[in-house]
């Protein structure tokens, strides 16, 4: 404890005055405007004359068909996104359908993916029917147990499935529509009305769904809405039955911990009911098992992992309470003058990375986006809606990040170095390490002998926040104080609780062990916790602030006193505000807490192992008023752009650089993820008859490319064979052998092969067909062919390996990488 206290006194010294230097530049723009065009072909037209730079949201993709439609554009394709259906399995006094498991698994008959895919969404996109998609890293992983399901779009079927379990219950059918005690059974869909594609999806399942003979009722909103009406109500209300879901990320991710647990699972709180004490809630302790195992990295190898996550998927799936049906290929464009944009293979355009290193002729990037304002702005439980977290990824650094080509993670603001003992041995932690403890309110060393998995030392770049001060551990340490604090329910009188933000902590926490602050930027941490990629141990481990700790003893004060609350279903469960810094009214808040904090010379709890330094305390308390009086909002945080303004009125919010020498990155910083080197394949040279039991050769050119993967199937699709070829060069000679090919069907059979790289995780990918044939079949030379690869390959965003932006005060605690957009 006395070397935390020395620790502590020497980060005392700061500066109250907003420390603007003219040193070398940060960032290409001095400022980046967001202006909400809610009318893609207005803001299509705004971004080719010159108007916007570039628009945050897809094109359709009927209006860039030819090369006449893509002038004065760049045009940039990107995965991540899915469109799901939301399910509300409720029991209630109403009769509601969806309470049986199989009427909720008979949807997945009812809608028509492909026609989705083909038709509404222009052919950008594949079906889904899991969270997973061809562009996530563990659709290898699951392709069986997908393949098991078989679905496809059977509404002769879905209606057997329907009226087998309504007859169970009593159900009749009178003159082609159901009843239920005399009283038609209706359906409440709510369809999102601004976005076409969930749109067009909420009006052909209410047709579906009529067609088999519900009421349906139709409730047209956007986001703001559904924060109300879906995600914002007690389930057993049935003010919803089905909702029309979307989903984006902001980041590529490799080893996806989290999303499993975010789109299946009860006690992520995202799912009806959301954790709300009050309200009905869907529960299912299997998927709660294998999704927190997953989550808090329980397992020892990597198989162990994949058998968790293929559990956990078919688990999801037979529930369907979430009914994944198209994932997204987006389309997004930039004005022809704009260079330096990186396109993440999670986030496309909209990537954290993009203002910060897109270059142009004027001083302000100019970006176009579907909505400026949805949710709410808090690091804790706010910025859940893409549009947000797009403005705040620029404001805020984090900790680490996401690779945007590997989904791997990098160092940002925290370099780290691993010792580990895991799965099965353990660390002696050292007894100076200390924790927080919530029953005793003041932090505690660890107990003697006290044990962990792994040891991760963390060196921080600390720089100055937005109003000046300069970062330091004591914003460190009351993000671990935050995170055990209200991670940890004593008892259900316990104000320290939020219905979203606590059943995840507490998860998190678990595994943390012990702390040992080393100096002034440095820190070991030490948690159970294992991965079989050290990368995965650092981001577990790692403890940030995205905001100055004062601001996060305010926020937390407001929300105690009830005056508002971290997450949107405490706020509609309390009748307050959900909490958001952005609002002047909630600035205000956080304002005069800060000033009594000050008058009072008040200490939170957890830093009061520096009381002897009151001055300290009052720069702090002094610099966040005056940036709240003189900015009227309390986003404070560390990144490259601070939030200059938002006007309601306008539709606008403008950021400006951060010009303080103190900021670590200096302008071009993220060049290199400007233009990544795909891997490609450029030749294949390949017979297109074989007969059977011979040997099959073929030779594959590439460029960019660390490896090979095929998979040969028959006509039914069967796979038959796989193998991953390393390459030391750009061409590599593949031979098939006989006991192989015995096994392939007479006729037309299938081979897929992918160029792989390991700095790029897009795969590319060619397909062609082959016929095996029962006898020997003499064949002239003309027959080997050297296949243009440029007619046969299928541009899919297909098989990439991978989303977590982890956004929020605590970085520890693991956010959902998928927002609503």
């Amino acid at each position: 404890m006395k070397k935390l206290l020395v620790i502590l006194l020497a980060l005392s010294i700061a500066t109250l005055t907003y420390n603007e230097s003219f040193a070398e530049k940060n960032t290409f723009f001095d400022s980046v405007k967001f202006i909400q065009y809610m009318d893609e072909n207005t803001a299509l037209e705004e971004v080719r004359n010159g108007n916007l730079d570039m628009y945050y949201y897809r094109i359709s993709s009927d209006r860039l068909e030819n090369l006449q439609s893509r002038e004065g554009l760049q045009v940039f394709d990107s995965t991540g996104g899915s469109y799901s259906i939301l399910v509300n399995p409720a029991e209630s006094e109403k009769f509601n359908p969806f309470s049986n498991r199989e009427i909720r698994f008979a949807l997945n008959y009812l809608v028509d993916r492909k026609l989705i895919v083909n038709e509404l969404m222009g052919g950008y996109g594949a079906p889904i029917i899991s969270y997973y998609s061809p562009s996530d890293p563990e659709y290898l992983t699951i392709i069986k147990q997908l393949e098991s399901f078989n679905f496809k779009y059977n509404p002769t079927l879905a209606d057997e499935i329907i009226t087998r379990e309504l007859n169970k219950k009593g159900a009749s059918k009178i003159d082609g529509k159901w009843e239920f005690t005399n009283t038609p059974i209706e359906i409440t869909i709510f369809i999102r009305s601004d976005d076409p594609v969930r749109k067009s999806i909420g009006e052909i399942l209410s047709g579906e769904l009529e067609r088999i003979g519900f009421t349906v009722k139709k409730d047209f909103g956007d986001l703001n809405k559904a924060f109300v009406v879906v995600y914002g109500s007690n389930p057993s209300d049935l003010k919803w039955n089905l909702y029309t879901e979307g989903w984006g990320r902001s980041a590529f991710v490799k080893y996806d911990s989290v999303g499993l647990g975010q789109m299946y699972s009860p006690w992520f709180s995202n799912m009806p009911g959301f954790n709300d004490p009050t309200y009905w809630n869907y529960k299912n302790e299997k998927l709660d098992v294998l999704t927190q195992k997953i989550y808090t990295g329980d397992f020892d190898s990597s198989e162990k992992r994949s058998e968790l996550i293929q559990e956990a998927v078919v688990e999801g799936i037979n529930e369907s309470v979430r009914v994944f049906l198209a994932s997204k290929i987006d389309q997004y464009v930039t004005n022809e003058k704009i260079s330096g944009v990186v396109n993440d293979f999670g986030a496309g355009i909209p990537s954290r990375f993009t203002p910060i290193n897109a270059r142009g002729d004027g001083e302000e990037l100019v970006i176009g986006v579907k909505q400026i304002y949805q949710g709410a702005w808090n690091p804790i439980m706010g910025l859940t809606d893409s549009y947000s977290r797009h403005i705040w990824g620029i404001i805020s650094d984090p900790g680490t990040f996401k690779h945007p080509f590997t989904g791997e993670t990098i160092p940002v603001r925290a370099d780290w170095e691993i010792e580990t003992s895991g799965p099965d041995d353990k660390i002696k932690i050292p007894n100076e390490s200390i924790m927080w403890n919530p029953a005793l309110q003041k932090w505690v060393n660890v107990e003697p002998n006290t044990l962990a998995t792994s040891k991760v030392t963390f060196d921080f770049e600390f720089s100055d926040w937005h109003n000046g001060q300069k970062m330091d551990m004591n914003d460190i340490l009351y993000s671990l104080y935050f995170t055990i604090e209200w991670g940890t329910q004593t008892d259900k009188n316990d104000k320290t609780f939020d219905t979203e933000f606590t059943p995840r902590a507490a998860q998190s926490i678990q595994t943390i062990k012990g702390i040992n602050p080393i100096d002034e930027d440095t820190v070991e941490v030490y948690v159970d916790y294992w991965h079989f990629d050290e990368g995965e141990i650092a981001e577990w481990s790692l403890l940030w602030s995205s905001i100055p700790w004062e601001i996060s003893v305010a926020m937390e004060k407001a929300v105690i006193d009830g005056k508002a609350s971290f997450s949107r279903s405490g706020a509609t469960s309390k009748n307050v505000n959900w909490l958001s810094l952005i609002i002047p009214n909630d600035a205000n808040t956080i304002k005069n807490y800060l000033q009594e904090f000050k008058d009072t010379n008040y200490i939170p709890e957890s830093l009061k192992e520096n009381k002897s330094n009151s001055e300290y305390f009052q720069n702090r308390y002094d610099a966040s008023i005056k940036w709240i009086e003189t900015n009227n909002h309390a986003v404070i945080s560390n990144g490259p752009f601070y939030l200059k303004s938002y006007s309601p009125e306008s539709r606008t919010i403008t950021v400006k650089e951060f010009k303080d020498s103190s900021y670590p990155f200096k302008i071009g910083k993220w060049e290199q993820f400007e233009k990544p080197k795909f891997p490609q394949i450029k030749k294949i040279e390949m017979k297109d008859i074989f007969q059977r039991g011979t040997e099959i050769n073929f030779v594959v050119e590439t460029e960019n490319s660390d490896g090979i993967l095929y998979f040969l199937t028959n006509s039914e699709g069967d796979m038959i064979s796989s193998k991953t070829f390393k390459l030391d060069k750009n061409s590599v000679s593949i031979n098939i052998p006989p006991e192989i090919t015995n096994k392939l069907g007479i006729g037309s059979n299938n081979i897929k092969i992918f160029a792989i790289s390991n700095s790029v995780l897009k795969p590319d990918f060619y397909e062609s067909s082959f016929m095996i044939t029962k006898d020997k079949v003499e064949l002239p030379k003309s027959v080997d062919t050297n296949i243009d690869v440029s007619e046969n390959k299928t541009d899919l965003w297909y098989w990439i390996i991978p989303l977590v932006s982890v956004i929020g005060i605590i970085i520890i605690i693991k956010k959902r990488h998928h927002s609503r957009p």
